[in-house]
C-alpha cells in the first residue's frame, strides 16, 4: 500500500528540518539516524525489537535497488552494525545522494509497514514522529 503524498511530504520535511537548512551528507546521515531511532522507539512496544529490525533490514534491500551503495551485500549484522554502516554510507556521499536516500528508506520502511498493521495504526503510531515538524509555521 502506497505511502500517503501528505505522509510523504512529512517525512522529507522531517529529515530537512532535522539535518538543517544547507546541510552536508554528515548532518542528513545524524538526522536520518535520530529519526529512525524516533521511529523504533514508537514501534517496539507493538511489533517487537526483532520486528522493526526485520523492517529495517528488509527496507534497507529494498532501497538498496535503488542505492547500491547504501549496504554492502551480505551484511546481517545486528540492528547496531546495521545502523552504523547506514550511517557512515549516507556521510560518505554527497549531500543530496543522502538526503535521497534516507527520505526511500523511511518511505519505504512506512510502505512494508502499512501493509503490516494497515495504515490508521501506522499513521496513529508513526506521525507524531513527523507531526512536530508538518505544524510549525
Amino acid at each position: 500500500m502506497p505511502t500517503s503524498d501528505s505522509r510523504r511530504e512529512a517525512i522529507r520535511r522531517t529529515l530537512e528540518t532535522r539535518a538543517g537548512g544547507a546541510p552536508d551528507a554528515a548532518a542528513v546521515a545524524e538526522a536520518t539516524i535520530d529519526t529512525w531511532h524516533q521511529v523504533a522507539d514508537r514501534l517496539a512496544p507493538v511489533i517487537g525489537v526483532q520486528g522493526v529490525n526485520v523492517l529495517l533490514s528488509r527496507s534497507l534491500h529494498l532501497t538498496s535497488a535503488t542505492f547500491p551503495w547504501l549496504v554492502n551485500p551480505g551484511d546481517r549484522g545486528s540492528n547496531a552494525a546495521q545502523l552504523a554502516t547506514l550511517e557512515a554510507r549516507l556521510a560518505g556521499c554527497k549531500p543530496e545522494a543522502s538526503a535521497e536516500a534516507s527520505y526511500a528508506l523511511l518511505v519505504t520502511f512506512t510502505e512494508l509497514l502499512t501493509t503490516l498493521i494497515g495504515e490508521p495504526l501506522t499513521g496513529r503510531l508513526l506521525d507524531p514522529v513527523w507531526e512536530p515538524q508538518s505544524s510549525a509555521p
